[in-house]
């Protein structure tokens, strides 16, 4: 079974891997997801090591939540949400594991740098809170009731 990607038929939660340095972002985007028909269940770790860690951790121990997404800031203290990209991109047990970079910023350089190293959408931080709700939403829909997710790789 894949580690990152669990499988979304049953009724369980969508655990979500949050890669977020800032606590009023976290509250916001955990908020949204709240708002949401969906339950989640977010890990939440505030910079690029903690967010390898977390992931090296879990290829290791089977017991450990299977992962749906990962949301990434880019701006991290330590380790850059580029230089997270950059590991997963490199390592084939990680690379099944959709990235949704959410980052405020609105950089053309950022957006195909991120798609250059793999990442599967690039959204910018709502601005109004309100619009975080929307986000969630979005994601939902598309993520959680539309997309499929490619198969454990052997």
């Amino acid at each position: 079974m894949n580690p990152f990607v669990s499988q979304q038929s049953s009724p369980d939660p969508v655990s979500i891997l949050l890669v977020e340095d800032n606590p009023g972002d976290v509250r916001l985007i955990q908020e949204a997801f709240r708002e949401a028909e969906f339950e989640t269940t977010f890990h939440t770790v505030t910079d690029g090591d903690a967010a390898l860690e977390f992931l090296q951790d879990r290829l290791t121990d089977d017991a450990g939540p299977d992962l749906d997404l990962m949301l990434l800031d880019l701006n991290l203290p330590r380790t850059s949400g580029f230089d997270v990209l950059k590991e997963l991109k490199s390592d084939q047990k990680l690379t099944s594991l959709p990235v949704l970079v959410l980052t405020s910023s609105e950089a053309t350089e950022d957006i195909v740098r991120s798609y250059e190293l793999c990442a599967n959408a690039y959204l910018t931080k709502p601005s109004d809170p309100e619009e975080f709700a929307d986000l969630g939403r979005a994601v939902e829909a598309f993520w959680i009731d539309e997309a499929t997710l490619p198969p454990v790789p052997s």
